[in-house]
This record gives structure tokens, sequence and C-alpha cells, in this order.
């Protein structure tokens, strides 16, 4: 039976891919615990546990963003590599699964 349900905008997908991230030659993160967030018009995202990325090499960015679906994200940079990851401490209803967990711009990871 077909349904007149639209899609929502925003599905999260955790699966055991493994998904690495890469700077400059240096491993940020790896792990095979992501949680692949989907969103219409947007390229797919990969939200990884802190407990599987190297915190201790980012740095906290000024930049702070606010989506009107996910809440605020706060930033980290690498080295001389500007606003690389951001997170959502605090995500909105719905969003709780990404918590803490670090996105990774594409081009930095692999």
């Amino acid at each position: 039976m077909a349904t007149d349900r639209p899609e929502p905008r925003i599905t999260l997908h955790p699966h055991s891919r493994r998904v690495r991230v890469v700077i400059d030659g240096t491993s940020i993160a790896d792990t095979t615990r992501a949680i692949e967030l989907r969103e219409r018009g947007y390229p797919p995202r990969q939200y990884l546990p802190r407990d599987d990325v190297r915190t201790e090499l980012l740095t906290p960015s000024e930049t702070r963003s606010h989506c009107p679906f996910k809440g605020d994200a706060t930033y980290f940079s690498f080295g001389g590599h500007q606003d690389v990851a951001w997170s959502y401490q605090q995500p909105m209803e719905g969003m709780e699964a990404l918590a803490g967990r670090l996105a990774f711009y594409k081009g930095v990871s692999e």
C-alpha cells in the first residue's frame, strides 16, 4: 500500500563500515561505529564516536553554527586546517544519537 507521508528531511543510519579520517598523513580517527546522517540536499555525513577520534590532536575553534534541525554545532581545527570537524553537544529532539559525536568535512576523510 502506498503512503502519502513524505520522507523525513534527516535520517540516521548506524553502520559497521570502516571510516577513517587522515589529514596530512596523520590518522585522526578510525571507527566501525559511525552513524551516517542523510539530509535532503546535502551529502551524507559520518558522525564518529569520540572514543574513536584522537581528540587530543584537535583544537576547539571559535566557530559556531546553528542548524534548525540538528541544533548548535561547535567546530574543531587540526594544525593549519581550520574547522575540519564539528559536533552537536546537545542536539535537538530526534537527533540525540549525534550527541558528542564528530563529523569531518569531505576531503579530509576516507
